[in-house]
């Protein structure tokens, strides 16, 4: 069994210090934490859990809860998207697949429509076309949009839970991950990029960690929604064949009795054609549990 999520004082201030006194509890003017946890259970009784994350936060956002300590400590297993987060791999790999000569410039790869918030957004990050000379489309997208978020990746919920697990089984490894962005068609990086774009022009991130923390999924699946609805490539490709693949793999470790606990992406648990509503079409009962 996974052991409690509290096993090293390197987490505290991170998740529920259960019995902790409040001085320990470093001060946050966030929501108070209750992210979105659904339980999923077969007709034999087996069961797993489904745990939305964010891959970056702030250092004064809690979002550890009794529930959630007492789901995982529970689960037999954790499930996560890539079990291999080493930042520098990430870096190499990125700069392997992206790099290619006589790129456009960045801030004409979206429409002309389009320019006014990219070019907002090469700003608030301190960057300008001549930074993308032989940067792909999509590694320009991620790159702007590291650059501007407000949380940490050093500081996300995965990387917490990945280092109190006994046992970790991946979804998918990051080579993949990385390769589904360098296979998108141009015109769905362009999308891509001008997404990112418009997220920042309606006020970046801090919206949505609010949102996640008080477990707000209403929110959340509009604007996965919204994100994704004007682009069926980036739909296809970075939400529903992955939520099809990950529901598989998913279901057969319930099955299998292995009592997962899933921590994905929010994206990926809410709103439409999402993990929560193919385990439910699959037979499985999906219950909200915070």
């Amino acid at each position: 069994m996974i052991g409690r999520l509290l096993k090293s004082l390197a987490l505290a201030g991170t998740l529920w210090l259960a019995g902790c006194a409040d001085q320990f509890v470093p001060e946050s003017e966030w929501p108070e934490a209750s992210p979105a946890i659904w339980e999923v259970s077969n007709a034999q009784g087996e069961k797993g859990w489904l745990f939305g994350t964010v891959h970056a936060l702030p250092p004064d956002l809690i979002w550890g809860t009794p529930m959630l300590d007492d789901a995982f400590s529970q689960s037999g297993v954790l499930v996560v998207e890539v079990t291999n987060l080493d930042a520098e791999y990430g870096q190499t790999l990125i700069e392997t697949l992206s790099r290619t000569p006589g790129q456009p410039p960045l801030s004409t790869r979206v429409e002309p429509a389009e320019r006014d918030e990219l070019r907002a957004l090469m700003q608030a990050a301190d960057m300008d076309d001549d930074d993308f000379t032989d940067i792909e489309t999509w590694a320009a997208a991620l790159t702007l949009s590291g650059a501007v978020r407000t949380g940490d990746p050093r500081n996300g919920v995965d990387r917490a839970m990945i280092a109190a697990a006994d046992e970790i089984v991946g979804l998918e490894s990051y080579g993949r991950q990385m390769n589904m962005f360098d296979t998108l068609s141009e015109a769905a990086q362009s999308d891509l990029l001008y997404g990112v774009a418009r997220v920042h022009a309606q006020g970046g991130s801090d919206a949505m960690l609010s949102a996640w923390v008080s477990g707000d999924a209403e929110t959340m699946g509009e604007h996965v929604n919204s994100a994704l609805d004007f682009s069926p490539e980036l739909r296809r490709v970075l939400l529903t064949d992955r939520n099809r693949r990950w529901t598989a793999q998913i279901s057969a470790l319930i099955d299998e009795g292995r009592a997962p606990f899933v921590a994905v992406g929010t994206g990926h648990l809410v709103g439409s054609e999402s993990v929560v509503e193919m385990l439910g079409e699959q037979g499985f009962t999906v219950r909200r549990i915070q």
